[in-house]
């Protein structure tokens, strides 16, 4: 990449002007991208212009249309819903309303439109695209504008986000509001289970999602619903006796409560709805269960946005200023989406097209096909709902093979969830399965015992780690555990758990050559707050853990902003890892995240100390800086907050927080409990498969490096690699990998954040087209 590549971005915008709206329904993270948009726009040397009331502001014009400073988007990250208003509008829908749009744009030469919605909102804009030439001509005839305001605005380029909880675009993995929504009905789901526990009752709980199940799918698989309604997939004709069958089963085996999660647009397969009353009435006449209904609403898109969707949001509005600065015109409107974690661009209306293709096949009863239009991601959710929930596990005791699962390293949230899918799964299959307290070291001591199918019960929500973990690595104890695994005839293990996880998974690799016993199958399942192990883009935990540091610096922010002229200096956790100080940092709107990975020197403290000063003039008389705990030896939270206490003296106070081990704590969040089980779910079913492949002479035995691996999430699937490939990839003194995606994103932070810096625009998305990514799609 030459050098000139490096400042155009600097320049990319100027003489241009970008509108930004909001259309639709609103979703949390809206806010986090028009933040984005302005400030990136901005920083590209755009004006940038903020549109109130979404569509209707664009025809009523006047006031609706103002323009954006740097401070007018501040504080509005954390915020839900959108600040800038929106509006479902009868108007933008007529020609005319269209053509008074076009001329408020052009009198104020904007040619670049940012739209945040629906599916809906952004085929309006492309019908508005299409249409720019006639309206241009048409104004001109009639004399609203002139030939060269004409020519100055002669083609209109369109990049549409979309906003929407429902998580019903095609094309976009995960869609702005869809985690937030997700984080709203799993903590109501939380509290309704201990009341419905104590009650021994029955709960009907429906949640969004008119033509589309994601939420409700989601849902059942993050708090292990008994059964779930959604609309692409109608139950079979014999469905409500199926369902008590079900519901009794789940309270024969000691369960005090049923959870029933049911989608607004659920229908049978004749596409009559089904309603939560109905499934109510069903329960109460058939089973005689105390049953009631709860109906969500609109709490589903109230609320503070997750971590997650103020990372997509700001992800998104950057990737979106570039679309629109590089576009010409011929290129197509485009959407700006997420793949596993990667930023793309797709064609508008190809992704539109899907979308409604998906609609029509649910109503010409195609159901197969709605199924598959949704994608591999929604696929995979599916099939893991329909195991853990509708799969009888066999009767006999005998268990085919015999699988161990533990937990190692420090607890992070989501580990139970992962330990249940793991267990459940295993016994479907006819395994018999193990749990092991305390990691290695309880497989050194035998606290070994066998699990049976309620032993996990109601484990999805809970934080922390039940089985009880321990840092211990295995090597010394290797006579011990060889002795225990002939002892319970283990056949395979499950290994759950950070760093230590994947150097004790090594270790074992290594003590195969002395100990036979230890030549069986294993998988290491990447779960601890810090992200840091091998082989995973991402880590059970991570994300509970970066939520808690959000809504802690959300809460000091609002501190600084009563006192002002202050500046907080906030350590997080994460060992020699900077993810979670700069994930936390984007997501917190931080000014600085000091971390290991990015050398800093005592310049560049002064750097920030200056830019905190010239910030203390603005009307943002605040500044948040976080630290990683590990980021370097002698600049120590100490130092950086005595560094800035004596600098800032009679400009800003300073003060400082150790976040320490809340951030291990916690119930976890969506994302995790989804995240944990799917993996369990996956590594279980590679085990089976493996114990099958190293069966040799009537026992196991697996010498190869394929039989020992990490599971993890690599841009656009889940893949299993060999612990021993990994090795060169890790740092071992740092326990780090020695290269990091998340990396990429720290320039954001600084430009969000108002510094002059160069941001890289090699990395950008080209445009993709739906059809191919459809095959390859996230496999999670």
């Amino acid at each position: 990449m030459t050098h000139e590549e490096h400042h155009e971005a600097k320049t990319l915008g100027i003489g241009k002007a970008i509108a930004v709206l909001t259309s639709g329904g609103d979703a949390q993270g809206m806010n986090a991208a028009v933040r984005a948009v302005v400030r990136v726009g901005i920083y590209t040397g755009a004006r940038v212009f903020f549109v109130h009331e979404g569509y209707q502001g664009l025809v009523d014009g006047g006031d609706n249309i103002q323009e954006a400073t740097w401070e007018s988007v501040s504080m509005m990250l954390q915020l839900g819903g959108t600040v800038i208003g929106s509006a479902r509008c009868k108007d933008f829908r007529e020609r005319e309303g269209r053509l008074r749009a076009a001329h408020n744009l052009v009198k104020r030469g904007i040619t670049n439109l940012c739209v945040i919605g629906g599916d809906g909102s952004l085929t309006g804009a492309d019908t508005f695209r299409s249409e720019w030439g006639d309206l241009l001509s048409d104004l001109q005839k009639s004399g609203k504008i002139t030939a060269e305001e004409a020519t100055k605005s002669s083609y209109l380029n369109i990049v549409g986000l979309v906003g929407s909880i429902d998580n019903d675009f095609c094309g976009t993995d995960m869609t702005i509001g869809t985690d937030s929504a997700l984080h709203r009905i799993i903590e109501i789901v939380d509290a309704i289970t201990t009341t419905a526990q104590s009650h021994q009752r029955t709960f009907v709980l429906e949640v969004m999602g008119r033509h589309c199940g994601y939420l409700a799918l989601v849902t059942s698989l993050s708090c292990g619903a008994d059964w779930v309604f959604i609309p692409e997939c109608p139950p079979d004709d014999d469905w409500e006796e199926h369902l008590c069958r079900r519901l009794s089963e789940t309270r024969n085996r000691g369960s005090r409560l049923n959870i029933i999660i049911v989608a607004e647009g659920a229908i049978d397969k004749q596409g009559k709805p089904i309603t939560s009353e109905d499934i109510k009435n069903l329960v109460v006449k058939r089973l005689g269960y105390d049953t009631r209904v709860t109906v969500l609403g609109h709490v589903q898109r109230g609320g503070t946005p997750s971590a997650f969707d103020r990372i997509l949001g700001s992800r998104m509005g950057v990737e979106a200023v570039m679309a629109l600065l590089e576009g010409t015109p011929d290129t197509p409107a485009c959407v700006v989406s997420l793949s596993g974690n990667q930023a793309v661009r797709l064609p508008l209306m190809e992704c539109v097209q899907v979308t409604k293709d998906v609609t029509r096949a649910m109503d010409e009863r195609r159901f197969d096909e709605a199924m598959k239009l949704r994608g591999r991601s929604f696929m995979n959710n599916w099939e893991v709902y329909k195991l853990l929930a509708h799969v009888r596990p066999p009767k006999s005791k005998s268990g085919l093979h015999t699988v161990a699962v533990m937990n190692v390293g420090a607890p992070a949230a989501g580990m139970n969830a992962a330990v249940r899918s793991t267990v459940r799964i295993g016994l479907i299959q006819g395994n018999r399965v193990l749990v092991v307290h305390d990691g290695f070291e309880g497989l050194a001591k035998g606290q070994i015992e066998e699990a049976g199918w309620s032993y996990v019960g109601g484990w999805t929500g809970q934080g922390g780690s039940k089985l009880g973990t321990k840092r211990t690595l295995p090597k010394k104890s290797f006579e011990q555990i060889s002795a225990n695994i002939t002892k319970f005839n283990i056949q395979g293990l499950v290994i759950i758990g950070g760093f230590e996880a994947y150097t004790g998974g090594l270790e074992l690799m290594e003590g195969r050559k002395q100990y036979d016993e230890l030549c069986i199958p294993f998988v290491v399942i990447p779960a601890t707050v810090s992200n840091n192990v091998p082989g995973s883009d991402f880590s059970v935990g991570a994300d509970t853990a970066l939520n808690t540091i959000c809504m802690t610096c959300d809460r000091i922010k609002q501190s600084a902003a009563g006192t002002k002229r202050r500046v907080f200096i906030i350590e997080t956790m994460g060992g020699y890892c900077g993810y979670l100080a700069t994930m936390a940092g984007l997501a917190a709107g931080a000014d600085a995240a000091y971390i290991f990975e990015e050398p800093f020197t005592i310049r560049d403290l002064q750097v920030n100390v200056e830019h905190l000063v010239q910030k203390m003039k603005t009307t943002v008389k605040r500044g948040l800086v976080l630290r990683n705990e590990k980021c370097n030896e002698n600049y120590t939270t100490d130092f950086i907050f005595n560094l800035y206490s004596e600098e800032g003296k009679g400009i800003f106070d300073s003060r400082k927080n150790v976040l320490g081990h809340m951030q291990q704590g916690g119930s976890p969040t969506p994302f995790d409990r989804n995240f944990a089980t799917k993996m369990g779910a996956k590594a279980m079913n590679w085990m089976s498969g493996k114990i099958k492949e190293s069966y040799r002479n009537g026992r196991i035995f697996a010498n190869t490096p394929d039989s020992g691996c990490v599971l993890g999430m690599r841009k656009r699937a889940l893949l299993f690699q060999p612990v021993t490939e990994l090795q060169e990839q890790t740092d071992f003194e740092h326990r780090i990998p020695k290269e990091q995606w998340w990396l990429k994103l720290r320039p954001i932070l600084k430009i969000l954040a108002k510094y002059e810096i160069d941001l890289d625009t090699s990395e950008h998305a080209h445009l993709e087209h739906i059809t191919r990514k459809r095959s390859g799609e996230a496999n999670i």
